[in-house]
């Protein structure tokens, strides 16, 4: 059972990759893992109580609120929510189909919102809890090749934004984690999937992403353990970071697409203050806080 010491998690896709790292660590540091994997089974080990695993699929929309509401059962409470399953889509993006849009939205947006959505009635009640979205550094720096996967992690990043905000006053905290590449499975052929269809215009774009994307399979740079490390580190800190990027890749791909934002707003700052009403017109106008 858990303590009054411990945490109870509910992670979604601890089978393998990261999703099963983070089970791993926080099994080990004494907390209770509640992890969801499509067939029911995790392969982990741990103390009598600590692990539990429930069968979800994430495009089943009827079944996600009763997964959550049977996992806040077990031990009458969540104290943190992992929205971690997902996979990747690759191709460009006249390439994809409508089903493929739909099912990369259903389980990387769709998904994550049902769960959230679930779970935040046992987590106001508590007045306290900790939402952590697992999105990807193409929510933050999207590459060619993969334009619908981070269409959906762009979707779960700007949900995220404004959930924090909206439950910050209820005790409830909210962690975006962006992780770079990690040596996972994510871009093995198990995990990853390719549009079907291909137009020889985007060999040079997309297509070359998706190449490179292949070769590195099983040579990322980032430790899945010790990723899965900094995010029950960045849970149990005094002040958790709202955005949590993981890898040197990562990181250099943020701050290299701050820096393009940053110049164009500079170089177009003009334009973009002349849009405003001036003189009479404006007086009374209620300006964003």
């Amino acid at each position: 059972m858990a303590t009054n010491d411990s945490k109870v998690w509910f992670i979604t896709g601890i089978s393998r990759g990261l999703g099963r790292e983070l089970a791993k660590a926080v099994l080990a540091r004494g907390d209770v893992v509640i992890g969801t994997t499509r067939d029911g089974t995790s392969g982990l080990e741990a103390r009598a109580g600590a692990l539990h695993v429930l069968t979800l699929e994430l495009t089943d929309a009827a079944r996600i609120p009763q997964v959550v509401k049977q996992a806040h059962a077990l031990h009458g409470r969540l104290d943190v929510v992992v929205n971690n399953a997902g996979y990747g889509l690759l191709g460009a993006i006249e390439e994809a189909t409508a089903e493929e849009a739909r099912h990369v939205f259903d389980v990387n947006f769709f998904g994550p919102l049902r769960v959230v959505q679930a779970a935040l009635p046992f987590l106001r009640a508590q007045r306290k809890g900790h939402v952590v979205n697992i999105t990807s550094i193409a929510g933050l720096a999207p590459m060619a090749g993969s334009g619908l996967y981070a269409a959906a992690k762009c979707a779960l990043e700007g949900l995220s934004l404004s959930l924090a905000q909206e439950v910050a006053p209820l005790g409830v905290k909210v962690t975006l984690v962006e992780p770079g590449a990690f040596r996972t499975d994510f871009l093995s052929q198990h995990s990853r999937r390719e549009s079907q269809g291909r137009i020889e215009d985007y060999a040079k774009t997309a297509g070359a992403v998706v190449e490179y994307l292949g070769k590195i399979s099983g040579k990322q740079l980032g430790d899945p353990a010790l990723g899965a490390k900094a995010i029950v580190d960045a849970v149990v800190a005094d002040a958790a970071p709202l955005h949590l990027v993981l890898g040197s890749d990562a990181l250099r791909r943020t701050r290299e697409r701050v820096g393009i934002l940053s110049g164009e707003l500079d170089r177009w700052e003009a334009v973009t203050k002349s849009t405003d009403l001036t003189g009479p017109e404006a007086a009374g106008t209620l300006r964003p806080s």
